[in-house]
């Protein structure tokens, strides 16, 4: 049974679905076949909201990828990390999310999300989510 938590909700918080993907703007990575890197992009401001209390959850979002034929232009990054600023969604889900629309968009060799999320109520939380093409 889940427990409701709507008495103490003093928050709006908006669902997951207003997250849009499409403003992911893949571009070409110019030495595709040539080399494999690796890219690490650090977002040490990420906010969403707490589904249950409404209140801000406050991390740092770091994408790591060794990409195929498609790098992530990072200004689309930006704007669709912002999306999550008012959503209501857990740190599992988040972290997650984000990896399958950035796989969905970018087909990467291999890539992780991870999500370190600042202490609340003396708990800090930290999310790994891994993809390895071709599995």
């Amino acid at each position: 049974m889940n427990k409701s938590y709507d008495h103490t909700i003093r928050y709006k918080a908006d669902p997951p679905d207003i997250v849009k993907a499409d403003v992911l703007d893949p571009i070409d990575y110019a030495y595709f076949g040539q080399r494999d890197i690796t890219i690490t992009i650090k977002q040490p401001e990420f906010t969403s909201v707490c589904p249950m209390t409404g209140l801000p959850d406050f991390g740092t979002i770091t994408i790591c990828y060794i990409p195929d034929q498609k790098i992530i232009e990072l200004k689309s990054l930006k704007y669709y990390l912002l999306q999550y600023r008012n959503v209501g969604i857990f740190y599992e889900h988040v972290t997650n999310q984000i990896l399958n629309d950035l796989v969905m968009a970018l087909s990467p060799k291999k890539m992780e999300v991870k999500g370190e999320f600042t202490s609340r109520g003396g708990l800090a939380a930290a999310v790994t989510a891994n993809y390895e093409g071709g599995k």
